[in-house]
């Protein structure tokens, strides 16, 4: 089971892809959870210590590595020659962190310069992910961008299903269908919707009515605990919340969906 997680920046797609690893983890499931969104806060959702989490250097910016794996001579520079399908295989287990249960990898992201040529971090990334979706028996649940770029068709279409989370707004519903169509064109089956940040009946009705043609997992309440915990470096999933029980009611809505496919 493959699990993408996306939406706008600050819509709470880290709260959410953590607590599903969490989840998963309590459920005796082998969990992957993987960071590909470089301003994310999955590691501290999942619930890593603060000490944990500046030891964690994103794999994108290991360079000595990526260059050893690659054979590339130089980075930012065209022509380069590089081997376009690394050895990646071992990279979850000597790079991840065990923490309750979830293995945490973070990939971290590839950003294109003006002039410079990044095809060697690019391979990298695009392999192990290759390598994560279609060779690992683990369940992965990914915390990506706001897009989805890390994808691509073959990869794309190992993605069981693609949760976009949105919360009330006309950015984050137009986010959601950008992301929609991007899923569709490389062939991700599955996409579904969790409303977020919910405080009345009147913001479920805005989502359902901007988003009419989306099918909504569930909606999930506006909780000023979790942002005591995110202020106190605590995992969401370490709190006694409203929003938990929630939560769980779409989980098992979601191994329903599975159970059934």
């Amino acid at each position: 089971m493959k699990i993408a997680v996306a939406g706008k920046g600050g819509v709470g797609k880290s709260t959410i892809a953590g607590m599903l690893a969490r989840m998963y983890a309590e459920n005796d499931y082998n969990i992957l959870a993987v960071d590909v969104d470089p301003d994310s806060s999955l590691a501290r959702c999942i619930g890593l210590s603060d000490k944990q989490i500046e030891n964690i250097k994103p794999l994108s910016e290991m360079k000595d590595m990526i260059k050893d794996r690659t054979g590339a001579k130089d980075f930012g520079v065209f022509g380069t020659f590089f081997k376009s399908r690394p050895k990646v295989d071992d990279i979850p287990e000597k790079f991840s962190i065990l923490h309750k249960g979830v293995r945490f990898l973070q990939v971290g992201s590839v950003k294109e310069g003006g002039s410079g040529c990044y095809c060697a971090e690019n391979a990298f990334i695009r392999e192990l992910m290759k390598h994560l979706l279609l060779k690992t028996d683990d369940i992965i649940i990914m915390d990506m961008e706001a897009g989805i770029e890390h994808l691509s068709r073959g990869t794309g279409e190992a993605v069981d299903l693609l949760i976009i989370v949105v919360e009330p707004g006309k950015l984050s519903f137009e986010t959601a269908e950008r992301i929609r169509d991007l899923a569709h064109g490389i062939g991700i089956p599955q996409i579904a919707v969790i409303g977020n940040k919910i405080r009345n009946d009147k913001t479920k009705e805005i989502i359902r009515s901007n988003l009419a043609d989306f099918k909504i997992m569930g909606f999930l309440p506006y909780d000023e605990k979790l942002v005591e915990a995110d202020l106190e470096g605590i995992s969401p999933y370490d709190i006694k919340s409203d929003f938990k029980g929630k939560f769980r009611e779409i989980f098992n809505e979601l191994g329903d969906l599975f159970n059934n496919a």
